[in-house]
């Protein structure tokens, strides 16, 4: 639907200039994903092309493809995904899997050819100052580096996770949490995604690698390692599940989140040598990802049912837990320096932008750069300390961040640049009404996932299935 020649309401450039402080010169043909007199134009992009620049647009479309994959989709999210079956059952969670990842390309689809048509969209937060205005816009880019920083505290959560497998708990969980996070601010550091693509490619290896590990290691084994360590006992296996309200929409969100980081390709997209070409990178990822998501999830839930570890690479007992941890470390380390990085870059933009400090490297360029991605890193460590429940975070991140990121801000987006669809054809109707729907979807997922959320991590903590915060105590169930 996005796919379509001419937007029916758009803002003159002067208003355009106003709403997300971007300087153009002059008038340009901007159609539906495609850019037409400004395909190499500078004036259109924040990153500039000149001597003396740092060039940022080096990145091709299927390193940002696989960008898009290990740092933003396969991450995390796939480590989440089994636990959620536990709840909703083989049916629904399948169901699940399918539905949300399809939305979450459509999605992707809106946001890119968004930033597409309008000038100087870096990040979703400049989109939203576009039909919003700077309150939206501001409040957009907090929300925006929100998620990103819970989402880099969940991967310092999997990562030391790994370390005390590895380990055997050698520590107190703390100090490899703090290990992790050093190691994530100097390696989100690294101004380019062009650099930090280079990292994705042994992240995403390695952690396809483990899972699959894990996925082989759950058919061999006699029972689930999280299961009772002798006697009968109950698989757990459902094909319907009947869960809580609270369990039931937690997990629908762990599932969502899985694939809801679309809002993270923008900046990426930014840095693109073709911008253009950005659907590529969107198919080949989240194609990849709908297939990998529902073959490991439905292989692992239907050989431990309700006895998954989290995170899953847990599941199927103590010698291949090692072994996929060790192969997956590097993995769940790429990922939260690649959350900070795309945290740290919108910062770092908001910050110096229309300045020549963006681009030059000077002093505050350096200061501000590195500021961003400390002060980002040692945040992401307190959420890790404070929630140390893996799946729940995933899950507070979709319910807070990623549903109004993710459903209702491309809703809307949508709606303005195709406003007069509401009163065209009955074709045009249905279409802007289903956008409508889905910007309701976004608010339910966001105050009725919140609130199970908030639940489940209570309840959590009132029954000690998860240590305090700030503890020590071990998080990948290797000391008993």
């Amino acid at each position: 639907m996005s796919d379509i020649t001419e937007p029916q309401n758009p803002k003159s450039l002067d208003a355009e200039k106003e709403a997300i402080g971007t300087l153009l010169d002059r008038p340009a043909s901007i159609r539906a994903g495609k850019i037409d007199e400004l395909q190499d134009d500078d004036q259109f992009e924040v990153f500039k092309k000149g001597e003396g620049n740092v060039d940022f647009r080096t990145v091709g479309w299927i390193k940002a493809a696989v960008i898009f994959l290990k740092s933003i989709i396969f991450a995390t999210g796939v480590l989440a995904i089994p636990s959620a079956y536990a709840s909703l059952g083989a049916l629904p969670g399948a169901l699940n899997v399918l539905g949300w990842c399809a939305l979450n390309t459509y999605t992707g689809i809106i946001l890119g050819d968004f930033r597409n048509r309008h000038a100087g969209c870096h990040s979703v937060a400049d989109m939203a100052g576009v039909i919003g205005g700077p309150i939206l816009r501001e409040g957009t880019g907090v929300l925006f580096a929100l998620a990103y920083i819970i989402c880099a505290a969940s991967g310092i959560i999997g990562s030391s996770a790994a370390l005390n497998a590895l380990s055997e708990h050698a520590i107190c969980t703390m100090w490899f949490a703090f290990i992790i996070t050093i190691v994530v601010a100097i390696t989100a550091s690294a101004r380019k995604f062009e650099t930090i693509g280079w990292f994705t490619w042994a992240g995403f290896f390695s952690v396809f690698v483990a899972v699959f590990i894990v996925v082989v290691g759950v058919t061999v084994v006699d029972r689930p390692a999280a299961a009772p360590k002798t006697g009968d006992f109950d698989l757990g296996y459902h094909i319907i599940g009947h869960p809580t309200f609270a369990g039931g929409i937690t997990a629908a969100l762990n599932i969502f989140s899985s694939s809801a980081g679309t809002s993270a390709m923008l900046p990426v997209i930014s840095e693109m040598r073709n911008p253009k070409d950005y659907k590529k990178s969107l198919y080949l990822c989240m194609g990849f990802v709908t297939a990998a998501y529902l073959a490991f999830s439905l292989v692992v839930y239907a050989y431990c049912g309700q006895w998954i570890a989290s995170p899953s690479l847990g599941s199927a007992g103590p010698l291949i837990k090692k072994i996929a941890y060790g192969i997956g470390l590097i993995g769940l380390i790429v990922t939260p320096c690649l959350y900070t990085h795309v945290a740290a870059k919108y910062c770092f933009v908001r910050i110096l932008r229309n300045s020549q400090h963006l681009q030059r490297s000077t002093f505050v360029h350096f200061a501000t750069w590195l500021g961003c991605t400390l002060v980002l890193s040692a945040l992401a460590l307190i959420l890790a300390a404070a929630i140390p429940i893996f799946d729940y975070i995933i899950a507070l991140a979709g319910s807070v961040c990623f549903a109004p990121l993710a459903l209702m801000l491309p809703a809307a987006l949508w709606m303005y640049d195709f406003a007069g669809y509401r009163t065209g054809t009955i074709l045009q109707k249905g279409a802007f009404y289903a956008h409508a729907l889905m910007f309701v979807l976004g608010i339910f997922m966001t105050v009725g996932g919140t609130y199970g959320t908030v639940a489940s991590i209570v309840d959590a903590y009132a029954q000690g299935t998860v240590g305090s915060a700030f503890s020590c105590a071990d998080n990948s169930g290797s000391v008993k």
